[in-house]
């Protein structure tokens, strides 16, 4: 699929009970390792979404759950899916369906799969954060809220039945890559600068009785000739061993 020109792959997040269209972790890895993306979609029926907040809640929770076995990252998004063709008196439940499913995904943002209708209604609605329109049921209308559009049903390639469909931006797709952490830059202290605040340290432990204060002077006196190479005063490691070791 990635030699073709694929860049991404949308998948399922489902309980076991669903294992023949359940993401794995090892399928994910898989995806990375060909160079490509996955869009997490959350999907029991086509129109569990019209249930509500109960429904919401239940698919929530089975979805977090999924993507934290999976290690989807947090910061990316899991699709709902309303895979039919949705009316304006369904709107008030779909919308209470996308955030009870909010609730139950800490960490995530949270995307509706549906019609151009559903797409428009909920961005309006501000119901969730992602958008990802099917050519179905649009009649050929198309939102500029969408961030994914599927474009094509029932198409063959390398093999697997697939849909296709066009990333738009913001699409909210991961890979099991692990983050790049920046590692701190230890910069050498000016000495006279050094020198100078030392100094100012110095004055507060002579003048103050307090012995905390004392102490903490000495600490943030020793980091700094730590830091600039001035050498530590034998006296205060013989003053305070067990904060200069």
């Amino acid at each position: 699929m990635a030699a073709s020109g694929m860049k991404f792959v949308c998948r399922y997040l489902v309980p076991t009970s669903m294992a023949w269209k359940r993401l794995t972790r090892a399928e994910a890895e898989a995806i990375t390792a060909a160079g490509m993306k996955v869009v997490s979609v959350f999907q029991r029926g086509s129109n569990d979404a019209a249930g509500g907040a109960a429904n919401g809640k239940r698919d929530g929770a089975a979805a977090y759950q999924e993507a934290k076995t999976i290690g989807q990252p947090e910061g990316t998004v899991i699709y709902f899916a309303i895979d039919y063709d949705a009316q304006q008196k369904d709107y008030r439940a779909l919308e209470a369906y996308l955030r009870a499913a909010a609730n139950e995904v800490p960490g995530y943002l949270v995307g509706v799969y549906g019609s151009y209708a559903v797409v428009e209604e909920m961005a309006k609605r501000g119901a969730c954060q992602r958008f990802w329109q099917t050519y179905a049921w649009s009649r050929g209308q198309l939102s500029k809220s969408a961030n994914l559009y599927q474009y094509k049903n029932g198409q063959t390639l390398v093999g697997h039945d697939v849909d296709l469909n066009d990333g738009w931006g913001n699409e909210g797709w991961w890979d099991t890559n692990p983050k790049q952490v920046d590692k701190p830059v230890n910069r050498p202290v000016d000495k006279k600068a050094a020198e100078k605040v030392i100094g100012v340290l110095g004055a507060l432990w002579t003048a103050s009785s307090d012995e905390k204060v004392r102490v903490a002077a000495n600490h943030a006196a020793n980091a700094l000739r730590a830091s600039s190479g001035i050498p530590l005063p034998t006296s205060l490691k013989d003053q305070y061993p067990d904060h200069f070791n």
